[in-house]
C-alpha cells in the first residue's frame, strides 16, 4: 500500500516539515486573531499556564487580561474566573503531549534516516542513562522548590527548562547533541563504538545530577532528606514485579515478547519502577519513616486512587492503600505493548520502533523515575 507522501508526490521529510510549519502557524495566527480563545483559552490554559503555576510554586495561575497573576489558596484558585491553570496535567494536555511525541518521532526518524543510525538494538540500551537523567534533572527543580530562594540553583524563568513538558524538550536538546557528538568521534576514528561512548556520556550525566542532589543533603539545605529506604524498596519492589511478570510471559505466553526479546524486560522493569514509586510514595511513606505521603500529579494516578477509595471499604485500604492497582495498569498495558512490537515490526520500520520503544520506556521510567527520587530525597 502506497503511503500518503507517495500518493501525493512529495517527498515525506518535506511533507512533515510542511504539516509542522502549518500547525505552529495556525495555532500563532489564531492567537493573535482570537486571543482570548486560542492563546489565554488553550495553549495558556492547559500547556504553558500550569508550567508557569509549577514554576512559581503555587497552587494556581491566573490571566486576567494580558498579565499572569499566582494564586497561593485553594479557596482563592477555586473562586478565581476561568482560565485557571493549575501545575500538573490535564487530559487535554496529555493528549496534545501525545500527538506533540508522535509527531517528534516521525521528524527523527527523518533525521536518524540522515545520520544512518537507529536500526541496532545497541541503539536502545545507549539511551537509557539519559532516561534516567530526565527523571532525575526534573527533581533539581523540585528540590529547588524545597530549598529557601537563596540556596536555589535555578529560579523563575530558568527554572521552566526543568519542569514538564518544556524538560522533555530540554532533554532530547541535550540527548541529540551528546548522539550527534557521539556519532562524530566514532566516524572520526577517535573511539571505535559510538554507542558505548553515549551510554558514557548519559551515565556522566545521570551522576553529575544525582551528586548535586545528594550534595543539597549533605550541606544540611533545607527542606531536603534523605531515605535510603525508599529508594531500596522502590527497587527491589520494581524489580521484583517486572521479574514475576517477565516469567509469567516467558512461561505462559512466549509469544508476547518475541519481537522486542530482552528490551522487553527494560520495558516492564521501567514501568514498574514508575507503579511501585506511585505505591510507595502515595501509600507507605509514613510507614517507611520517611516524612509524609506524596500527593498524585497525573490526572491517571489520581483516577485509580479514586476508583479504587470508592469500591474499596475504608478497612481494606488502611491495610493495603488505594494506589497497588495503579501498578498492575502499568504492568498490564506494558505488557500489551510488548505484544504490539511483533518481529515484522522491526523488519519493516526498524528506525520508527526504536524510537517508539524509547519513548514507551521514557513514559514509564522517566516519571517512574521522578516519583523515586522526589521520595527518597523528600522533596
Amino acid at each position: 500500500m502506497s503511503t500518503v507522501a507517495e500518493r501525493v508526490g512529495v517527498d515525506p521529510e518535506r511533507l512533515w516539515a510542511g504539516s509542522v510549519a502549518a500547525a505552529l502557524a495556525a495555532l500563532v495566527v489564531g492567537s493573535l486573531v482570537l486571543p482570548e480563545t486560542v492563546y489565554d483559552g488553550f495553549i495558556w490554559h492547559y500547556f504553558w499556564g500550569p508550567v508557569q503555576a509549577d514554576a512559581n510554586s503555587a497552587v494556581c495561575a491566573i490571566r486576567p487580561g494580558s498579565t499572569v497573576e499566582y494564586l497561593y489558596s485553594s479557596q482563592a484558585c477555586a473562586s478565581a474566573a476561568e482560565p485557571v491553570a493549575y501545575p500538573g496535567y490535564t487530559l487535554v494536555s496529555e493528549v496534545g503531549y501525545m500527538v506533540t511525541l508522535l509527531v517528534a518521532l516521525t521528524g527523527v526518524v527523518f533525521l536518524l534516516r540522515r545520520l544512518d543510525l537507529g536500526t541496532d538494538r545497541e541503539f536502545f540500551y545507549a539511551l537509557l542513562p539519559f532516561v534516567f537523567f530526565g527523571g532525575a534533572l526534573r527533581v533539581v527543580e523540585d528540590a529547588n522548590d524545597a530549598v529557601p530562594a537563596a540556596d536555589a540553583l535555578i529560579t523563575y524563568p530558568l527554572n521552566t527548562l526543568f519542569i514538564s513538558p518544556i524538560i522533555y524538550f530540554t532533554v532530547f536538546a541535550l540527548t541529540l547533541v551528546a548522539v550527534v557528538a557521539t556519532v562524530w568521534a566514532s566516524r572520526s576514528g577517535l573511539v571505535e563504538r559510538y554507542d558505548r561512548l553515549l551510554f558514557g556520556v548519559g551515565s556522566v550525566v545521570l551522576a553529575v545530577t544525582l551528586g548535586y542532589l545528594f550534595s543539597l543533603f549533605l550541606t544540611g539545605a533545607e527542606g531536603v532528606e534523605f531515605y535510603p529506604q525508599v529508594l531500596g524498596t522502590v527497587l527491589v519492589g520494581a524489580t521484583i514485579t517486572a521479574g514475576a511478570t517477565w516469567w509469567l510471559i516467558e512461561r505462559f505466553a512466549p509469544a508476547v515478547n518475541e519481537g522486542t526479546g530482552r528490551i522487553g524486560f527494560v520495558i516492564l522493569w521501567g514501568h514498574a519502577i514508575d507503579g511501585v514509586a506511585n505505591v510507595i510514595g502515595l501509600d507507605w511513606m509514613t510507614a517507611l519513616g520517611a516524612g509524609p505521603n506524596l500527593v498524585p500529579k497525573h490526572p491517571v494516578n489520581q483516577f485509580v486512587v479514586d476508583v479504587t477509595g470508592s469500591l474499596l471499604p475504608a478497612s481494606v485500604l488502611a491495610v493495603t492503600g488505594d494506589t497497588w492497582p495503579f501498578l498492575l495498569v502499568k504492568l498490564v498495558a506494558a505488557t500489551f505493548v510488548l505484544w504490539v512490537f511483533e518481529e515484522e515490526i522491526f523488519e519493516e520500520s526498524p528506525r520508527y520502533t526504536m524510537l517508539l520503544l524509547v519513548a514507551v520506556l521514557a513514559v514509564g521510567l522517566g516519571p517512574g523515575t521522578r516519583d523515586m527520587l522526589r521520595a527518597t530525597f523528600g522533596v
